[in-house]
């Protein structure tokens, strides 16, 4: 019986299961570490084979680290790879000692028979030091998770920015061959024929605007700039009024600039013709009563998802831009704007830094969610310090802070309002009184040119023009407005009769 006892005591200690949570190495591969490494010595073209794989920091073992670093010198300076040249550049450079010696070199190379799987091996390679990286950067979130002192909005904003960074080091796109991009070209230019409109893109609602651009393009960064007082957001509003209420198409707004309210109120001075000093007071007419409760109808329900997040980083942007392209629809972002902009949690030399990394990650996220994003931007001073008409024209050397935005930008449209700076006439003499020129002054795929709008700064609105004008700068094509009322009057009932608004103890506003 005693014995029995024995052994069910030595059964259970046995089965114990052993715990395993702390204590764990670190992802490594030092044996296949050292096959890449001799790989490299005994074929000259598997260097090419893995450059844009791995990097010296890839290796586990330090010593593999400065190996890998003399082979790299080598292939770079165009000189030949063996145990005798890596030997001796591990010597030039100071660090044949911290290896071990030539010895180890002649170790490596002696094991490795062929290169023939050395891809393979270095894609392991890769895998585990991103493994390692998100170890560390998990280790470090923790770390400061426990501290009470430190601000958790704060190490939100670290971890996007982290975790972003080490996305970026390690996203690598490889090449293709041009037969399926022919074929899904082609079958983009079909489906464009089959358009009789000519728009294959997101429609703005501006005839002459949809002319020369077929729309707002999938994938594209569009930069909407100008000076202060121009009407930038004022536009945006507009192009989100013609794309979510006449065309109800889902449209994302992220405001840094004004809140939810303020933007709302916008919108419903831009759709129901209600000044917007009337919005903040409230002294409305009766017919104006009649005229919110008419157009707030055709407003409300439209997919329009507003965003008024203060100090929005790029990386909670690219979070919340997922959400709603996969939750709701939504076919195109504006933003408002992006030098207000940030990207905590990532180090920059200077504000220029930071400005190039949001616009260039504005346009990742435009061509990962295959959706256009139209951001504002504002110009610098330089403008106001020229004369004359052209003196007064926005150029692109004028966007303020950074030159990543030109660069990085499909598309640069400029706002531009020549009655504000008091010309009010044209080199051609037509009158510029309520004339807004939109610039496109960049167009990766198509004209450069200018169009005009109507711009209505009681209603902070734009609108086609109620007829033709002028031809644009720039070899574009302006085209008489059909869209919007453009030959006609604006029409204060679009929607037929409907019986008034209550009034007096009724009024539901």
């Amino acid at each position: 019986m005693a014995e029995n006892n024995s052994n069910n005591t030595k059964k259970r200690k046995t089965s114990t299961p052993i715990d395993t949570t702390y204590g764990h190495l670190q992802p490594q591969a030092t044996d296949i570490e050292r096959a890449v490494l001799g790989a490299l010595m005994i074929d000259k073209d598997a260097f090419s084979m893995i450059s844009e794989i791995i990097r010296p920091e890839t290796f586990y073992e330090p010593r593999n680290q400065k190996i890998y670093q003399a082979i790299q010198n080598l292939n770079m300076s165009e000189r030949p790879v063996d145990i005798m040249t890596v030997t001796e550049e591990l010597k030039k450079e100071g660090t044949i000692d911290d290896i071990g010696g030539p010895g180890y070199v002649l170790d490596i190379s002696a094991h490795v028979a062929s290169s023939a799987n050395v891809e393979y091996h270095a894609h392991i390679l890769a895998q585990k030091f991103l493994a390692r990286q998100l170890i560390q950067f998990a280790s470090r979130i923790e770390e400061k998770a426990f501290d009470d002192t430190v601000d958790v909005d704060a190490l939100m904003q670290e971890a996007e920015g982290t975790l972003f960074e080490i996305s970026q080091k390690n996203m690598k796109q490889d090449y293709t061959q041009i037969d399926p991009v022919i074929q899904q070209a082609v079958d983009i230019l079909q489906k464009a024929s089959a358009n009789t409109g000519g728009l294959t893109g997101v429609p703005t609602g501006y005839t002459q605007l949809d002319e020369m651009t077929s729309g707002w393009q999938q994938s594209d960064l569009v930069i909407i700039a100008g000076r202060p007082a121009m009407g930038k957001t004022s536009f945006a509003l507009s192009l989100a009024k013609n794309i979510a209420v006449d065309y109800r198409i889902p449209i994302a707004f992220f405001s840094l600039e004004m809140n939810n309210v303020q933007l709302v109120n916008r919108l419903i001075s831009n759709t129901c013709e209600i000044a917007g000093s009337k919005m903040l007071n409230g002294q409305l007419t009766p017919d104006e009563w009649e005229r919110l409760d008419k157009n707030l109808r055709k407003l409300t329900g439209a997919p329009v998802y507003v965003d008024d997040t203060p100090g929005l980083s790029v990386f909670e942007l690219r979070t919340k831009a997922r959400r709603l392209a996969r939750e709701k629809g939504v076919k195109i972002i504006m933003i408002d704007y992006l030098q207000l902009m940030n990207a905590n949690g990532m180090k920059f030399g200077s504000r220029q830094e930071e400005v190039s990394t949001i616009s260039r990650s504005l346009k990742g996220l435009a061509k990962e969610l295959n959706i256009p994003i139209l951001a504002l931007s504002q110009l610098n001073r330089t403008v106001e310090n020229r004369d004359g008409l052209e003196g007064k024209r926005p150029q692109l050397s004028d966007l303020r802070e950074s030159g990543a935005i030109e660069q990085d930008a499909d598309m640069v449209l400029f706002v531009h309002r020549p009655e504000y700076y008091h010309i009010f006439n044209d080199e051609k003499g037509n009158d510029l009184h309520g004339k807004a020129q939109i610039i496109i002054a960049k167009h990766r795929k198509g004209a450069t040119g200018d169009v005009i709008l109507t711009f209505k700064g009681e209603y902070t609105r734009f609108q086609n023009p109620e007829e033709s004008y002028g031809l644009p700068q720039g070899g574009g094509e302006i085209i008489g407005s059909k869209m919007n009322n453009g030959d006609a009057a604006p029409q204060d009932n679009p929607f037929g009769d409907m019986p008034p608004i209550p009034q007096g103890d009724n009024m539901p506003f």
